[in-house]
């Protein structure tokens, strides 16, 4: 029900307070533990100079700050050689010309290669890559370098983008030594206006696969004159006839994204040169096939065996904004047969598809339900030489993530989240049934649910390498809330299941964090809505053991939420909502995994839909209260609030439910939901509200629901500063929502501030505009909760 301002004796003086004024008395008063209701708690907002800049981060030796996140090291997920002694890392590093000015200058993102030996005690040695680009194995001792090109214009006398070429960069590797002592050597070029991406070298077959956008005749060579007709039309319209005019932060144009092969082999033996040929195959040329599946698709879109490529992609027939649903098809690599559907079609969407070594079976993951893109990722393998279909793990309450065979075809390696980290595990494939079925028996010789092997941290890119005697090995890439990716190695003996050890093989970023005394997070459980056990982790402020504990309600607090609302708080390094930084700052950070999260179990994930504003704010008030009866330490008066995507809907929910009693003295809502009903019509994945609203906004059962859990119907509630942040390309949430929230607050007069990046969609990635972003968010913080007096000093 709706929250309105209790009649009392102070009603007249109501009458001469300004909007904020009046409503502050309403203002978010935290639980009864720490501030009876008889006696709000409310911002001292009158005396708070909140428009002033003067604000620095808080810094020093010890200190990991916004800017250190911004240029800490970047690394890629590793992949090792065919022979599996050396692996390719690609790492970037992004740095401020000028270090110590709060408005520091941009400069270059500089981008290297990593070679990891895996076999040896040699350092791993780093190649760097003056003009970017893309790097992937030719062969054990080759590296295959693509980078745009460029060709001087005539008319302009400036350079401009022409196409792309390949080089190729040897590699020395002995006992004691690992060097590239040659230069690139160039091998090919690309066709003109064409932005090759996501390569596989096929060796046994001499084939190079990418992908490409092109235009509807399918051909690469077109690409450039069709180009330049396209930017000469004479005007700048563009023309829909079906939905997905517009995805994630791109208008949707002419082109899409095919994939191609085309010959790539040696001239001669030994050391002889490379040679790329000239003619493009295009297996995808006549089919609504596109490969990746944007936004996010890429490599682990599509597979190479030595003869054909297995791919996933959207259904060609429906629309793409309303459904999920995603086909596995299998086609030749050159073209010669029409691609051939591996799925049974009434599935959801699928990804990940995957050869086996042999290349005689395909594994996927695959989701039921279309129109939900969380639902639970099955596994599910098709046996080429039988043609026979069946699924794996179906009582294992996990959603599979990356998946990748053994070298003996035996098993498979799947990353899945579990309680909040992301774990590898191995499972056993079983004998390939006599018929296709999603409900197999096997003997009981094969484990059902897949065995665990590691147990923090979050996993990914496992790689089966060949074996050494008795010794099984899986390089894999690992990262923690401490750390960006680096490599590890896993050794199994063929004797046991069971990891004989974990080898940790790089250290990218250490030097970086060296003295930084990050915290690894605590998690804890608590009982939240309908007594479900509900997760969350907290992080502390450094020198925690000196300054904080034991001293009653010495540090400031903050509440991190989520977005998704299918998402996690994970034990997981991010370059953008970095848990570590918020802390490093001085402050306790609580991040719960509410009701809707992934990562414990399907029904919990499920149980947010038509919810939205329901059962997720039991579990963030019990957790919250559960963080303030454990840590007296915590300054209940002193807390704020943040959030993104699902994470911002929540923080204006907040804003507009004073009764809940958080007792937020400033909030940030970054790309959030302010209405509802305007999110059903505007976003660019119509699926996604129509699955967890039950409908359009319009739909008679759907309509309820969607009024009931809408932030602006609470607008006279709101009273809280607030600082509202939105990327003008955020399709999922256009910009409007972000300018509709701080239209209502400016008009109210509550304290708050609008900041826009015109260039970011739903995510803040320019290096520049992170450093700003975070100097805004905490700026705010500061405003409020920084020491008493006025702004903390840092």
């Amino acid at each position: 029900m709706r929250a309105r301002p209790a009649l009392n004796l102070l009603g007249a003086a109501f009458l001469f307070l300004s909007p904020f004024e009046a409503r502050v008395q309403a203002s978010q008063a935290p639980f009864a533990t720490h501030s009876p209701p008889s006696s709000p708690s409310k911002p001292d907002t009158m005396l708070v100079d909140w428009k002033s800049d003067d604000f620095t981060f808080k810094s020093g030796p010890d200190i990991f700050t916004p800017k250190d996140l911004v240029e800490l090291p970047r690394p890629g997920t590793g992949a090792a050689n065919w022979k599996g002694d050396l692996a390719l890392v690609s790492v970037s590093t992004y740095s401020f010309k000028d270090k110590n000015s709060v408005e520091l200058t941009a400069a270059s993102n500089n981008k290297s290669i990593w070679l990891v030996p895996l076999e040896s005690t040699i350092s791993p040695l780093e190649i760097p890559l003056a003009n970017g680009g893309d790097a992937f194995w030719l062969d054990d001792r080759t590296i295959g370098h693509v980078i745009a090109s460029s060709s001087s214009s005539s008319e302009t006398g400036k350079n401009q983008a022409s196409g792309h070429e390949l080089y190729a960069i040897s590699v020395k590797f002995t006992a004691e030594s690992l060097n590239a002592p040659e230069s690139p050597v160039l091998i090919g070029t690309f066709p003109a206006g064409t932005s090759p991406a996501n390569f596989r070298y096929i060796p046994a077959a001499e084939r190079l696969a990418f992908s490409a956008y092109v235009y509807a005749d399918g051909k690469l060579e077109s690409v450039q004159e069709q180009n330049e007709a396209y930017e000469a039309r004479g005007n700048s319209a563009l023309v829909y006839d079906e939905t997905f005019e517009r995805h994630w932060d791109t208008w949707t144009g002419p082109k899409r994204s095919k994939l191609f092969t085309v010959r790539l082999a040696k001239t001669g033996g030994g050391d002889a040169k490379w040679d790329l040929g000239k003619e493009f195959a295009a297996p995808l040329k006549d089919y609504k096939h596109d490969v990746p599946v944007e936004p996010f698709g890429g490599l682990e879109d599509f597979s190479v065996s030595d003869t054909h490529i297995v791919y996933t992609t959207k259904d060609p027939v429906l629309p793409a904004a309303t459904h999920t649903k995603q086909n596995i098809y299998i086609v030749d690599l050159l073209g010669k047969d029409s691609p051939r559907e591996l799925t049974s079609g009434q599935q959801g969407a699928t990804h990940n598809p995957v050869f086996s070594r042999s290349g005689t079976k395909v594994a996927w993951t695959e989701l039921d339900e279309d129109g939900y893109e969380s639902d639970r990722a099955k596994i599910v393998v098709y046996d080429l030489a039988t043609n026979v279909r069946f699924t794996l793990a179906q009582d294992w309450d996990r959603s599979a993530g990356e998946l990748s065979w053994t070298n003996d075809d035996k098993a498979l390696l799947i990353t899945a989240g579990e309680h909040a980290h992301v774990k590898l595990f191995k499972l056993v494939v079983p004998p390939t049934p006599e018929n296709s079925t999603p409900h197999p028996t096997f003997d009981e010789g094969y484990d059902h649910i897949p065995k665990a092997l590691t147990n923090v941290h979050a996993a990914s890119s496992a790689q089966s390498l060949p074996g050494k005697g008795n010794e099984e090995r899986i390089l894999f890439t690992q990262n923690s809330l401490t750390s960006p990716n680096d490599l590890y190695i896993i050794t199994f003996s063929q004797s046991s299941s069971s990891p004989t050890s974990i080898s940790k093989l790089t250290s990218f970023s250490a030097p970086q964090l060296k003295g930084k005394s990050l915290d690894r997070g605590e998690s804890f459980w608590f009982k939240g809505a309908e007594e479900k056990d509900v997760q969350g982790w907290i992080l502390k402020p450094p020198q925690w053991e000196d300054s904080y504990k034991g001293k009653k309600k010495s540090v400031p607090v903050v509440l991190l939420i989520h977005g998704g609302p299918q998402g996690a708080w994970e034990d997981q390094w991010s370059t953008r909502w970095n848990p570590n930084v918020f802390a490093q700052q001085g402050y306790f950070i609580v991040a719960i995994n509410p009701t809707g999260s992934t990562t414990f179990g399907q029904a919990f994930t499920d149980a947010i839909t038509k919810d939205w504003g329901g059962k997720p704010f039991v579990d963030l008030r019990n957790g919250w209260q559960h963080v303030l009866d454990t840590y007296p330490e915590v300054d209940a008066d002193r807390a704020v609030a943040a959030g993104a995507s699902w994470g911002g809907y929540a923080v204006n929910w907040i804003q507009g439910h004073p009764e809940y009693g958080f007792g937020f003295k400033a909030l940030v809502t970054h790309d959030g939901v302010f209405d509802t009903p305007y999110n059903g019509f505007s976003t660019d994945e119509l699926f996604f509200f129509n699955h967890d609203f039950g409908g359009p906004p319009w739909d008679p059962k759907a309509k309820p629901i969607v009024d009931k859990f809408n932030p602006s119907n609470y607008i006279l509630n709101w009273s809280t500063p607030h600082l509202i942040i939105h990327g003008s390309k955020d399709y999922r949430l256009p910009e409007t929502e972000g300018i509709g929230a701080w239209h209502a607050l400016q008009q109210l007069g509550i304290p708050s501030r609008l900041v826009i990046f015109p260039d970011e969609n739903h995510w803040v990635l320019n290096h520049g505009n992170s450093l700003k972003w975070h100097y805004e968010v905490f700026r705010w913080f500061d405003k409020f909760v920084g020491e008493k007096g006025g702004n903390e000093k840092k």
